[in-house]
């Protein structure tokens, strides 16, 4: 993770240039929102058959959803491996728990 990270950041505006955080923000909104459109139209065109979303252009923008994830991550000096370790701890305890499902951060 920390090795994709530091290859992203090979092509990031520096840290410094202004509004770059917001930009980085919107851009992960954007992203995502990407993926929720294509999502929208396999619902609407193919009766929700997931099977006949195109993988290949699925996979290219999760690469965008994390490029912009490993950035903003730097720009807070976190590494991006210590986010995946974090976030699945959190999951294997609401798991353990048996609070995978319901809403709440802090469940």
């Amino acid at each position: 993770m920390n090795s994709y990270q530091q290859a992203a950041l090979r092509t990031a505006a520096p840290k410094e240039k202004h509004n770059e955080l917001f930009h980085l923000l919107l851009g992960l909104v954007g992203e995502t929102g990407e993926i929720a459109e294509k999502a929208k139209k396999v619902v609407r065109d193919k009766d929700s058959d997931f099977s006949q979303w195109d993988r290949e252009d699925l996979t290219k923008e999760l690469g965008d959803v994390l490029w912009y994830t490993a950035v903003i991550a730097d720009y807070f000096d976190i590494p991006l491996a210590e986010v995946a370790e974090l976030n699945i701890a959190k999951l294997a305890d609401r798991q353990k728990r048996a609070v995978l499902g319901g809403s709440g951060d802090n469940r």
